[in-house]
């Protein structure tokens, strides 16, 4: 990383939420609070912030809820400043290496986003009582009526690197493991908070429900190049979004310890 750039990502991280690109957008997820718990005191038999790194690093793997005893710490982390300075890191990592690129200007060039809890937050649901941060169980039904209101916001990080890849030049392409059936509420979501154009938007078909998260957005890669197309960047909230095959020059991971997909 040059310098300038390392500078910049350091400014990212420092600057308060209130005074960076999040603006309105925030507003909508971070009045919310923990139903209990709070960061800082010491839970018994455990280190929260060591799982949750653990989780980010992918060393912990097909785990199925957090902790119960790590509800509120999850909760404290996701609805306060760090984790998103976590996100503006990635954000401002993924542009200093995307303005060092240069681009054919052949329509090729593309960067792949997956959306949900990287492009769209999913957060004012997960931050549900019922939900507790994932330390419930999965309620498929809940969660897609969440889907049908279409008031996920974006992830502000994520939508101010989309709008600066666009002034690159990149074509984005969405990778979603969204069911096809959503594509009208999804790409009324999208617009609604800002991502207004794309190259493609892909979501799952219905033959592939029973297709893992790692081997459908291989699948998916795999044929964005075969169409000619040069995946230079890839961002994702989980590890299934960024490794398999075909997964692009950079990959950049967006922090999310409220759940696990495989």
């Amino acid at each position: 990383m040059k310098p300038t750039g390392l500078i910049l990502l350091i400014l990212a991280i420092a600057i308060p939420a209130s005074s960076t690109h999040a603006g309105k957008t925030a507003d909508k997820i971070h009045p919310l609070r923990p139903q209990d718990g709070s960061s800082g005191h010491r839970i018994p038999g455990i280190s929260c912030l060591s799982w949750r790194l653990a989780v980010e690093m992918d060393n912990i793997r097909d785990w199925d809820l957090v902790p119960w005893s790590c509800e509120g710490y999850v909760g404290h982390y996701m609805l306060g400043h760090q984790y998103r300075k976590d996100c503006n890191a990635a954000a401002w990592a993924a542009y200093d290496y995307a303005k060092g690129l240069t681009l054919k200007k052949d329509g090729k060039d593309v960067w792949v986003f997956d959306i949900d809890d990287t492009s769209l937050s999913n957060l004012p649901y997960y931050a549900r009582p019922d939900n507790a941060f994932g330390a419930k169980e999965y309620n498929e039904t809940t969660f897609k009526e969440w889907e049908m209101e279409g008031k996920a916001p974006a992830v502000p990080a994520t939508l101010y690197l989309y709008k600066r890849l666009l002034k690159l030049g990149f074509k984005i392409v969405f990778i979603s493991g969204k069911s096809e059936s959503l594509r009208s509420i999804t790409v009324y979501s999208m617009k609604k908070v800002g991502y207004h154009t794309w190259e493609k938007l892909i979501l799952k078909q219905t033959s592939e429900s029973a297709t893992t998260a790692m081997v459908y957005k291989s699948k998916e890669r795999k044929e964005l190049e075969e169409a000619g197309y040069r995946i230079l960047g890839n961002m994702g909230d989980q590890w299934s979004d960024l490794l398999g095959t075909h997964v692009g020059n950079r990959t950049f991971k967006v922090p999310n310890p409220m759940f696990y997909i495989a």
